[in-house]
C-alpha cells in the first residue's frame, strides 16, 4: 500500500497512492491523517488496503490524477524523529578525515540522535537556509515509521512494529557540526528541518528488496541535473530497522508515528577503499560532506563546495522495473526570507 499527504493545514490530509504513482483517492473517511491512522493501524489498515486495491482496478469512486507538487512530507510533523547512523563506511570516513580511530563498539552499538520533529519540509518545497556559510548539505537516507512500540522491545519484536517505509533529505549545516559536538551535547543548530519523501509504502509494496529489515536497491541522488550517487542501500546497512528501532526503544516507549532513520547510505570500493565518484566508476554520495572526506583523505584538502543558494538536489529510489517507489523528493536551496 502507498500512502500520502495532501498539503491542506498543519497536518494535511490522508490519500492512497496508486502503485504507479498517477492516480490516488482521498482515505479521509478511514483517518483523516496519516498520524491517526497510523495510531489505530491495525484496525484501519485493512480499510485501507481495500481502498488501494480498488483505486489499483481503476475502480476507486472519486480518484484523480496525482500531482506529487500537492504533497507534503507523509507526516508533515512528529512526536518523535530520531535519525541513526546504520552505514558505517559514513562513519569510518568522517573520522579517518580528521585522524580519528572508530571505537569497535560502533560496529555493535548504533549511533542516533534525537532529531526535531515539530516541522518537516515538504518534499517538493524549498530549503530555506540563513547562510551559505553553514556549510548547507543533503543526506540521502530511508526512513521508518512505526506504530506504538514498547520499551525494551528486542529487534524481532521491533519488527512487527515497522508500518512504513519512506526516503528522507537530512538536511544538514556542516559548519556547525563541529562547534556543537564540541560541547559534548550533539546537534542542535546544525540538523534544520529534513523532509521526506511524498509517498510512504508498506513493506510488502518492496516485495524481495526488502529483506532483513533493509531495503536492497539503490538510492539515486541527483545534484543540480547531474547524478550524484547511487550507492545500494542493503549489503552495507551493518545495523537494519529492527535493531534502529530496538534501539531508539531500549529505555522509553516510542509513540505511534516515530520516524527512524538509517542515516547517509554509503558504500565502500569492492576494495575497501573509501568509495569513487560516479565519474570514475564508483557509486558516487549522498552527501557533500562525504565526497569531500574522500578528497581530503585521498588528497589531503576538500575541493567540493556545500550547496549555494539556487542549488537543486533530487533523491529518488527505484524498483527493478524502473518504476518509482516514493515519489522523489526535490527541492532548491533558497536563501531563508523573514516574513
Amino acid at each position: 500500500m502507498k500512502l500520502a499527504t495532501l498539503k491542506n493545514g498543519r497536518d494535511g490530509e490522508l490519500i492512497i497512492v496508486s502503485r504507479d504513482l498517477t492516480r490516488a483517492v482521498r482515505a479521509t473517511d478511514i483517518a483523516a491523517t496519516l498520524q491517526q491512522a497510523i495510531e489505530a493501524w491495525d484496525t484501519l489498515s485493512p480499510k485501507l488496503e481495500e481502498r488501494y486495491a480498488a483505486l489499483n482496478a481503476g475502480q476507486a469512486e472519486g480518484a484523480f490524477d496525482l500531482d506529487q507538487a500537492a504533497l507534503h512530507s507523509p507526516l508533515p510533523r512528529t512526536y518523535n524523529w530520531a535519525d541513526g547512523s546504520a552505514y558505517l563506511n559514513h562513519v569510518k570516513l568522517v573520522r579517518q578525515a580528521r585522524n580519528a580511530e572508530m571505537p569497535e563498539t560502533f560496529w555493535t552499538d548504533p549511533l542516533m540522535y534525537q532529531g526535531g520533529g515539530d516541522r518537516f519540509i515538504a518534499p517538493t518545497d524549498d530549503i530555506e537556509a540563513i547562510s551559505e556559510e553553514h556549510g548547507i548539505d543533503f543526506e540521502g537516507e530511508i526512513a521508518v515509521i512505526t506504530d506504538d512500540v514498547p520499551m525494551a522491545v528486542s529487534p524481532e519484536q521491533a519488527a512487527q512494529h515497522i508500518k512504513l517505509v519512506m526516503l528522507v533529505n537530512d538536511v544538514s549545516l556542516r559548519g556547525l557540526i563541529p562547534g556543537e559536538l564540541a560541547k559534548g551535547f550533539g546537534f542542535f543548530q546544525a540538523k534544520p528541518a529534513s523532509s521526506f519523501s511524498p509517498i510512504a509504502v508498506t513493506p510488502d509494496e518492496l516485495g524481495d528488496a526488502w529483506q532483513d529489515g533493509k531495503v536492497h536497491l539503490p538510492l539515486t541522488v541527483h545534484l543540480n541535473g547531474e547524478k550524484f550517487g547511487e550507492p545500494e542501500s542493503g549489503p552495507d546497512m551493518i545495523f537494519g530497522f529492527p535493531e534502529l528501532v530496538a534501539h531508539a526503544a531500549r529505555t522509553r516507549y516510542l509513540g505511534a508515528g516515530a520516524v527512524v532513520g538509517s542515516g547517509t547510505v554509503s558504500n565502500p570500493d569492492a576494495d575497501g577503499g573509501p568509495g569513487k565518484p560516479i565519474a570514475e566508476g564508483g557509486v558516487g554520495y549522498s552527501c557533500l560532506a562525504e565526497v569531500r572526506m574522500v578528497e581530503k583523505i585521498l588528497h589531503g584538502d576538500s575541493k567540493t563546495p556545500f550547496m549555494r543558494f539556487g542549488d537543486r538536489v533530487r533523491i529518488e529510489m527505484f524498483d527493478r522495473k524502473g518504476q518509482s517507489i516514493f515519489g522523489a523528493i526535490d527541492q532548491q536551496v533558497v536563501k531563508y526570507q523573514p516574513k
